[in-house]
């Protein structure tokens, strides 16, 4: 076992190396030139279509299995989790306040490149046996790309449904098991019975009712925790010009050690700004397209524009606000990592009250990603094995929920990690390849805009 671990770990760190974050951010810069920087400056357009997608037209609802809201949401469900918390929290302990700066960048090439991801899924999605509209990067390697690429998207079919069984499942349950014992005294085995049977009951109604659920819970936990945020940054309001100096200041200089920070380079401040940033958002991963290809759209390029809220949304709204109380606060010096650094700041501003806002929101965080993660899975073993693997995959998905609560997952957590970049790299191949695409369809789509908007003058 030691010596598959030690295996493990030399892939990881290959995988999560320099050339992944070049790769990453390579395709993410290209996407976003291409477009002309076109998710930037059509973010307000993304959101006007978000809010009127709430309520799919009658004439498109034959296209589709949720709304393009519920898409959005489902998709966030998966990605606003640990890494908002834990993560931002171990971005900014190992690689100082300029990692935050870092993160930002990531997420302004990421919009174009989960953009991209959205377009394609819906363009080259299909309908199973079911009547299910199922896609993400598998089909549009396949379909878009032919059959001599098609043994690329068989791997990232594989890579999802093992990671997902980590990262999406028994990681997120063992984070939601922890939180509630240390804060609450709630026993691991309570907490893995309730979460098991809260997915079920979601869970068995399919995408339908996770999208339900979704448009719902990820709303109402995301605008919660952005309140807590903003009273603490109200209550440390004298010291965020000073953070905001240390973030723009450290992405480009060495971090001193202070009290119980260690100090860092500035490609730590990079590398891990931008590998928790695409913890977070998941823009690359192929993740997030699977669940925008069963939206209820005719227009690929609609569902592009919503899509790419989800990691504007996750990284520059939701992380930011993480990061930036965690950095007024002082706690970043403290010695602590993780959800643990990220409790101490909102108690430092909020005694007593604090850590267990991070706790209630950490463990609502982790169930919504266990709920959006099971979709992911859920294709990615379809695409594999057909539509008679669905149920026997949602019951191992819910019987593997409470077996994350109860034991130790350094391993389970480790090849997950490794497959989710496994997972990124035959996606941000198969977008470089399509791009011509994605460009090619953006253009008409608002030529077609322009031309509406004459005419109706």
């Amino acid at each position: 076992m030691e010596a598959l671990t030690n295996f493990i770990n030399m892939v990881n760190g290959i995988v999560w190396g320099p050339m992944m974050l070049v790769l990453i951010l390579g395709v993410g810069l290209f996407l976003q030139l291409g477009l002309k920087l076109m998710p930037i400056f059509k973010l307000g357009t993304g959101f006007k279509l978000m809010w009127s997608g709430r309520k799919t037209p009658d004439s498109e609802k034959e296209e589709g299995d949720i709304s393009p809201f519920q898409a959005l949401m489902t998709a966030m469900s998966a990605t606003v989790g640990t890494g908002n918390i834990a993560g931002v929290a171990t971005a900014v302990f190992l690689g100082g306040p300029g990692a935050l700066f870092w993160m930002w960048c990531t997420a302004l090439v990421g919009m174009a490149t989960k953009f991209s991801e959205a377009v394609l899924a819906v363009k080259y999605r299909e309908v199973d046996e079911e009547g299910n509209h199922v896609g993400g990067p598998m089909y549009y390697i396949k379909n878009g790309l032919g059959k001599k690429w098609a043994w690329m998207g068989t791997l990232f079919a594989i890579f999802g449904t093992i990671a997902g069984f980590g990262i999406g499942n028994t990681v997120q349950s063992n984070s939601v098991a922890s939180v509630l014992e240390s804060n609450f005294g709630t026993p691991l085995w309570v907490t893995g019975v309730v979460l098991m049977v809260l997915t079920a009951a979601v869970l068995l109604g399919g995408i339908k009712r996770i999208g339900a659920v979704a448009g719902s819970l990820v709303p109402l936990m995301a605008i919660s925790y952005l309140v807590a945020g903003l009273v603490v940054l109200a209550i440390n309001a004298d010291a965020i010009p000073h953070a905001l100096d240390l973030i723009f200041t450290y992405a480009f200089t060495e971090s001193a050690a202070e009290g119980g920070f260690a100090g860092a380079a500035v490609w730590a401040a990079i590398r891990f700004g931008v590998a928790r940033g695409v913890f977070s958002n998941e823009a690359g991963l192929g993740s997030a397209p699977i669940a925008h290809a069963a939206s209820q759209t005719k227009d690929p390029v609609r569902q592009g524009l919503i899509a790419m809220l989800g990691t504007f949304l996750d990284t520059i709204i939701i992380c930011s606000i993480t990061g930036l109380v965690i950095i007024t606060s002082g706690a970043w010096t403290s010695g602590e990592s993780g959800a643990a650094l990220t409790s101490a700041a909102f108690a430092q501003a909020l005694p007593g009250v604090g850590n267990y806002i991070v706790a209630i929101a950490l463990a609502i965080f982790a169930f919504t990603t266990i709920l959006g993660w099971s979709v992911y899975g859920e294709r990615c073993a379809e695409y594999l094995f057909g539509v008679k693997i669905i149920v026997p995959f949602r019951i191992l998905w819910i019987l593997a929920v409470p077996v994350g609560t109860m034991v130790g997952l350094e391993f389970v957590w480790l090849l997950a990690d490794t497959l989710n970049a496994l997972m990124a790299i035959p996606n941000l191949v198969a977008l470089a390849l399509l791009s011509p695409v994605v460009f090619r369809l953006t253009r008409e789509y608002f030529e077609k805009q322009a031309a509406a908007s004459l005419a109706g003058k």
